[in-house]
């Protein structure tokens, strides 16, 4: 018997160092980003020992006997892995921590709080005598796990708790509702820290660059993720879903979630932590159609195999494949295997005219949204690809089309910001890095400034990719720790806090946000539901001062 990885696998690697027979795979090294989706373990080596279960921050790992009926088919995929990639010894020293350091000698600011700055602070703490401070735009943590997972996705937000004692470190500062650029600049980070690690995401949505994409009822699948998922920043959206077909512009994973929550019943969607407003909203909802668009074929989809595998399981929902391509071939690689067999079998299966359905359009790109003071539909136009892979808008034969939608909502890409004093990279939308060391526009290193997550690297990966991504940075920081450049002397932490003080800037502390984090949860438990969120920054910050006052 074995053990088995499934869809929710968020490539965190921490059942790889746990199982002793090493049937775990693939592995990467500080810094090397495995081509894979997921891990998979070898059926044939495991010892049944459940090791990796214990270890799994999201629980996405079964004993093959306790798999849900949805989750059946991640057997023969973890199989199918070691069918192609028959198990090798790796001989993988675990990383060593770097000898302690001196307190007060290495104090480092990292900004973001998300999943790329909660490992690159995990990998520092490691170390004796390094200090720590995370500094939050938001009064909340944790980034995107809160505020981009979607809502139905329980297990993966439970990557959280593998952080917590990060938080509680003492040699760990937290300073959410804190925005660098508002409330400190960089150049003031860099006179209170010996060096300053940018995890700050890329949350801007790329523009379409196409007539009328900016009309009311067109939007960034982003801001539709930040409203559902009660985000400040887009609590206020009013989305418009009194239509029957929404269309959403791009097929990677945050567009099938978009479509899975346009989709849900009221009563699924109760049980999550979704915000209340979009609950509300989403449960007069008119929407039963949701049509995916991808610019290339069915072998290039951008979505991982898991999820779109889970898709067939929705209940009351049909999903549709239109598509003529997919027929695997001898160079395809296993998931792209199995994303073509699931597309396949979705086509073949018979549609019931009561069910909603998601649609996926292939070889086709938005050219127009239309209407005259609100969406009233997109056209599109249909691609070929040449022999050499480039994507040929308007296919010879085919006219252009007109598809009927009160709302477009496009996830082709997302880029990160620039913050003033650090170099960026306009075109790519990333800070120029070495292995995670800024450079500056001769390629020269920026003595004390590091990156890590999509900041550094664009938006790939999950949320375990970024473990690798910081062990990597928080490297070449050691590096230049011994090399003697961060060696400098710098103001103490109690500096920091009295500038802020002095700018009337509310700095939530782990504590404060321990008591918004019980509200919620109380506030959740009284509707039977894992939380209902704060959607307010003020409101948050103002339960923070509550606590601070019944404390002092």
């Amino acid at each position: 018997m074995t053990y088995v990885i499934t869809q929710n696998c968020c490539k965190d690697t921490s059942c790889v160092p746990a199982c002793p027979v090493d049937c775990i795979r693939p592995v990467g090294g500080a810094g090397e980003f495995t081509g894979t989706e997921m891990l998979y373990i070898d059926p044939e080596t495991c010892i049944d020992c459940g090791a990796c279960l214990e270890v799994c921050p999201v629980n996405a790992i079964y004993y093959e006997e306790d798999l849900p009926e949805e989750l059946q088919r991640f057997r023969d995929i973890n199989a199918a892995y070691f069918q192609r990639h028959p198990l090798e010894p790796v001989s993988q020293p675990p990383p060593m921590a770097h000898a302690a350091v001196d307190p007060g000698s290495l104090r480092v600011a990292i900004v973001g709080t998300g999943p790329a700055a909660c490992y690159a602070a995990t990998e520092l703490v490691r170390t004796e005598g390094v200090e720590v401070d995370l500094y939050e735009r938001l009064p909340s943590p944790f980034g995107l796990i809160r505020a981009g997972v979607a809502p139905d996705h329980q297990h993966t937000k439970s990557v959280v708790d593998i952080f917590q004692h990060v938080f509680t470190n003492a040699r760990v500062g937290c300073h959410l509702n804190v925005e660098i650029g508002r409330d400190l600049t960089h150049q003031e980070l860099l006179d209170h820290h010996h060096a300053v690690i940018y995890a700050t995401g890329a949350s801007k949505s790329r523009d379409m660059g196409i007539p009328g994409e900016h009309l009311p009822g067109s939007y960034a699948a982003a801001d539709f993720v930040g409203w559902y998922n009660g985000h400040p920043d887009h609590a206020g959206y009013d989305f418009d879903l009194s239509g029957e077909r929404a269309v959403i512009v791009g097929n990677g994973n945050v567009a099938l979630d978009v479509a899975r929550v346009l989709l849900m019943s009221p009563n699924e969607l109760a049980k999550t932590d979704i915000a209340q407003h979009a609950l509300e909203a989403l449960s007069h909802s008119k929407i039963r159609e949701v049509v995916i668009l991808g610019r290339r074929g069915p072998r290039d989809a951008a979505f991982s195999a898991g999820e779109f595998v889970a898709l067939g399981h929705l209940p009351g929902v049909d999903v549709v494949v239109e598509s003529d391509d997919l027929d695997p071939d001898p160079n395809d690689d296993v998931e792209t295997v199995l994303k073509l067999d699931a597309a396949g079998e979705f086509a073949a299966r018979a549609t019931e005219p009561a069910n909603k359905r998601i649609v996926f359009r292939f070889l086709t790109s938005p050219a127009e949204v239309l209407g005259a003071t609100h969406v009233d539909a997109l056209r599109v136009v249909h691609n070929r690809v040449d022999d050499t892979g480039a994507v040929i808008s308007g296919a010879v034969g085919y006219d252009d089309e007109v598809i009927e939608t009160s709302l477009v909502l496009r996830s082709i890409g997302y880029t990160g910001s620039a913050t003033e004093g650090v170099p960026f990279d306009q075109s790519w939308g990333v800070v120029p890095n070495e292995g995670g060391r800024v450079i500056d526009a001769e390629s020269r290193p920026v003595v004390g400034i590091y990156v890590t997550g999509w900041i550094k690297r664009g938006p790939r990966g999950v949320i375990g990719t970024n473990r690798a991504c910081a062990e990597e940075t928080v490297a070449q920081l050691w590096r230049d720790v011994d090399d003697g450049r961060l060696a400098r002397a710098v103001k103490d932490r109690a500096a920091v806090q009295q500038l802020l003080a002095d700018r009337a800037v509310h700095s939530i502390g782990w504590q404060e946000w321990r008591t918004i984090d019980a509200a919620e949860r109380k506030r959740g438990s009284a509707a039977s539901r894992p939380r209902v969120k704060f959607v307010d920054a003020a409101k948050m910050i103002a339960e923070a001062k509550r606590s601070a006052a019944r404390d002092s």
